[in-house]
């Protein structure tokens, strides 16, 4: 595998007092489905893994992930751990358009480019943060390779693959609508899309004028022919890992996200985010960032990590639910008040759902 290329840039955010910017270096490997483009922020820290991240359709990794990377608690946590943000192939800034006819990677083969990513960089095991199909790809990839995923943080996630109701559903919606519609469809709830705020149609305007938008519609039938994960609880097609499933209460995706009866209930939280529409990390960067800082706790990191936002909240209600036979049944209820200081992370063998 060779390098294509390496740049030297700059992230481009404001400074709080006293930080100076963090340098990124971008490159590009080939894969034996093509080449895929990395962002690298941070130097590798001993014995921790790298968080890596991977953004939905419609989307690269700035778009996707930068008001949270960007916010101020979350610095707490890049400063720990290494990141490496994967630019989808031709989702990258600049990315020249596909010429007619080529065949564009399918979810199971982007995720099957991890692997060289790792390899070029020389990085042993990761924790994986993705969104919509980002999310799709990291766990089909910690399926095939579990011993290199210590944690993954899913948001979004559908498991499924698209029934004949929902093929057909999308067709008809192909008649009708524009592809830019159709992703910002997949990416917010109709409530937010019929608000049109400031956020909307910033996105909107994102899609609809990128200059690699066919490059886009690829990864969009990509994704629309993804294959079922086959999620199977004490099963062998099961996340061996720690895994954090979110979803905002609004999102279109809220009913497939909710594939935590299939997961391990020992390993597995919900997190319902309230207020957060669509796209969580864009919308309640903070309430996702202070989740993660738990979540990390939990995998045995950042154990003396100052939490802010949630344990200083009024309240915040933590639902167990213990699935019999496959279905999710509420067993109990716990209520903490802000002067607790520290939101449990709950009874082993319980999945814990989260309503921030």
């Amino acid at each position: 595998m060779a390098e294509l290329q390496e740049v030297q840039i700059t992230e481009e955010k404001p400074l709080l007092p006293g930080q100076t910017p963090e340098a990124a270096k971008t490159h590009s490997v080939e894969t034996p489905y093509g080449s895929v483009t990395f962002t690298v922020y941070g130097t590798p820290k001993p014995k921790r893994p790298a968080i890596l991240t991977y953004h939905d359709v419609g989307l690269n990794y700035k778009s996707c992930f930068q008001p949270l990377f960007q916010f101020e608690d979350m610095q707490e946590i890049i400063q720990n751990f290494v990141r490496v943000h994967v630019d989808a192939p031709g989702m990258e800034e600049g990315a020249p358009v596909f010429p007619l006819g080529y065949q564009y990677p399918s979810l199971d083969q982007l995720a099957d480019m991890i692997p060289c990513v790792l390899q070029y960089l020389n990085f042993s095991t990761i924790i994986g943060v993705g969104v919509g199909a980002g999310a799709y790809i990291l766990a089909r990839y910690a399926l095939n390779h579990p011993d290199t995923v210590e944690g993954l943080v899913l948001i979004n996630i559908d498991p499924n693959a698209k029934g004949w109701m929902d093929w057909a559903a999308h067709k008809l919606t192909g008649l009708t609508s524009s592809i830019p519609e159709m992703i910002l469809g997949h990416l917010f709830s109709q409530e937010e899309l019929s608000g049109n705020s400031e956020l909307i149609q910033k996105y909107r305007n994102i899609i609809t004028h990128a200059p690699n938008l066919d490059n886009i519609e690829l990864y969009w039938n990509s994704y629309n022919n993804r294959r079922d994960l086959n999620f199977e609880r004490g099963g062998d097609i099961t996340l061996r890992c720690p895994v954090m499933l979110v979803v905002g209460d609004q999102a279109p995706h809220e009913d497939a996200v909710e594939c935590n009866s299939k997961l391990d209930p020992t390993q597995t939280s919900f997190l319902k985010m309230a207020d957060s529409g669509g796209q969580p990390q864009l919308t309640q960067p903070g309430k996702l960032t202070e989740a993660f800082k738990y979540f990390l706790q939990g995998m045995g990191y950042m154990a003396s990590s100052c939490m802010t936002r949630l344990s200083r909240s009024r309240t915040a209600s933590l639902t167990s639910a213990a699935s019999v036979d496959g279905n999710r049944s509420r067993s109990r209820t716990l209520s903490q008040s802000s002067e607790s200081g520290t939101l449990s992370s709950g009874p082993p063998g319980h999945t814990m759902e989260v309503s921030c």
